[in-house]
């Protein structure tokens, strides 16, 4: 696990220069859930508010996304991706999903099936209180 994480971390770094592991994630959630708050990041990630501020402000200043006001609450700022970040994110998902493809290629099916079970299974895990 480590160095499936130490190499994502790496090949997040490749894809652009700007965009680190945490950023790509954090744009990723903001475009499937249509933008939310930071505090929303923050607990979804399981992150400190201090880590996710400061993703933040390198991605507006990088004007990968911007904040609106809530149209249901003036006073909640919503994050959202401007056109350049949904451009920015949908080049580096290509590049990201074509290093898997050639990755992957040789792989025979059942290893392949097998493999993508694994992954559901890890990636639907979610955590119990105590």
């Amino acid at each position: 696990m480590t160095v499936f994480a130490r190499r994502a971390r790496a090949s997040a770094g490749r894809m652009h220069p700007e965009l680190s592991l945490v950023s790509y994630t954090l744009l990723g959630h903001l475009e499937e859930s249509g933008g939310c708050r930071a505090t929303d990041l923050a607990t979804h990630y399981a992150l400190d508010k201090s880590t996710v501020s400061r993703q933040v402000a390198a991605l507006e200043r990088a004007r990968l996304i911007e904040r609106r006001v809530d149209a249901d609450d003036h006073r909640v700022q919503v994050l959202h991706l401007t056109e350049t970040g949904r451009r920015i994110l949908a080049q580096v998902t290509e590049r990201r999903r074509a290093a898997f493809r050639e990755r992957l290629a040789n792989w025979p099916r059942n290893d392949l099936e097998r493999f993508a079970e694994y992954l559901v299974t890890y990636n639907s895990w979610t955590r119990t209180e105590a």
